[in-house]
């Protein structure tokens, strides 16, 4: 809560330095959000390459066979449908531009190997594109920031790494890339720390370009589609795949109903893993070995809130900067959405940080980011309960099919 206050504080003061109109202080602010976009630009690459080689290279240790097959199942199926979910709410509600921020063309914004990234029309287009992302040079896409090229390298190596046999090279090789991962929590936690600052020069920057009134509009509808997308993964799409084999939603959320209250004040699905086994072992009936395989997985990687927020924000800001949402625009980042929400676990600030830093990489203005924050709170708590609500059904699920 302290932090959350914080935070509003610095964007409400930032919001007043901006409508000051003062040139000098105007160029103060634009020089702290410069500083600030570029010290997520220098721990993008990183993060989305540790994150997911991490999470990947750690099934190897957690098993494999029958349960872990159907929980990687489930736990993609969920996943894709509330990234989905939230794509097609954004379609509806279409969320209006923030004034003087989509003016210039995506081609002219972006640096000409970030161009890549984004999807052209046509089949000599698509398949260009398909080529630029299969990288021939494993230092080139580092060098880049080329997110779809970082995302396969990361795919890669940690499936190849769960898939080696257990042995004191493999142990070395993991071990380092979580000590890697660990010092660069360390990195974020301190920059996110500071993090008040930034909010207050993003805050500057934006209101000093446009009225309140737009963005107030434009944010609404946003926020509307990220809480509204949540709202029917929850309430609808989830209890479909609970009815679909066979389980009566309201008696599993019924029985689960603490872990999800418990997500909902806490946001944190770890540290609401305690409850949602004993709800689901003691409550549910869940079988033990199942609960105690499944539930730790799904902590990690079963993030349906996080795609969906990964999708919907990564579109918004992508408007903002210029680019045009076709179809295949929209499909690429659903794909996007859902691996790197798979990959996210243990990334303080979790969804959003991720958010920003796949945005970094390809230039788009993560300005927007700091009027986001401060209701991120929110958003949070919601996702969170979401997603425990998710682990929940895919339990069940799981338990259900191997009786």
């Amino acid at each position: 809560m302290k932090k959350t206050i914080i935070w509003i504080g610095a964007l409400v003061l930032g919001a007043v330095l901006g409508l000051l109109g003062l040139g000098w202080l105007n160029d103060v602010m634009d020089f702290v959000a410069t500083v600030y976009t570029r010290l997520f630009q220098l721990l993008a690459v990183p993060t989305i390459v540790l994150a997911v080689t991490t999470t990947f290279a750690t099934f190897g240790s957690k098993g494999s066979g029958r349960i872990f097959g159907r929980t990687l199942i489930y736990t993609l199926l969920t996943t894709f449908a509330a990234a989905a979910v939230g794509a097609l709410l954004y379609v509806v509600v279409a969320p209006s531009n923030l004034p003087q921020m989509g003016e210039a063309n995506v081609a002219e914004m972006l640096p000409e190997e970030a161009q890549k990234l984004l999807p052209h029309s046509g089949e000599a287009g698509w398949g260009l594109h398909i080529l630029n992302v299969i990288p021939n040079n494993i230092v080139k896409p580092f060098l880049e920031g080329n997110v779809l090229s970082l995302l396969l390298l990361a795919f890669a190596v940690g499936i190849g790494l769960s898939k080696l046999p257990e042995s004191e090279n493999k142990s070395v090789v993991v071990k380092g890339l979580l000590g890697l991962q660990d010092l660069l929590f360390l990195l974020i936690r301190g920059l996110i720390w500071t993090l008040p600052l930034g909010i207050v020069a993003f805050s500057a920057q934006l209101a000093a370009q446009v009225s309140a009134g737009v963005v107030a509009d434009s944010i609404g509808k946003y926020v509307l589609v990220v809480l509204g997308g949540n709202v029917i993964q929850f309430f609808i799409v989830l209890p479909l795949f609970l009815l679909a084999r066979g389980l009566n939603p309201i008696h599993v959320l019924g029985k689960m109903m603490p872990a999800v209250m418990m997500a909902l004040f806490t946001k944190s699905s770890a540290a609401t893993l305690p409850v949602t086994m004993e709800s689901a072992e003691n409550r549910l009936g869940v079988r033990k070995d199942i609960a105690r395989f499944v539930l730790p997985i799904c902590t990690t990687i079963n993030m349906n809130g996080c795609a969906a927020f990964i999708l919907v924000t990564s579109l918004f800001v992508m408007q903002n900067g210029g680019t045009t949402l076709t179809l295949g625009t929209i499909l690429l980042w659903l794909l996007i959405s859902v691996f790197s929400a798979v990959g996210n676990a243990g990334v303080p600030m979790g969804c959003f940080f991720l958010t920003l830093s796949l945005m970094s990489g390809i230039g788009a203005p993560v300005a927007i980011l700091g009027i986001i924050l401060p209701i991120y709170t929110i958003i949070d708590m919601v996702e969170t309960a979401e997603n425990v609500w998710s682990d929940s059904c895919v339990c069940a699920m799981t338990d259900h099919d191997l009786q």
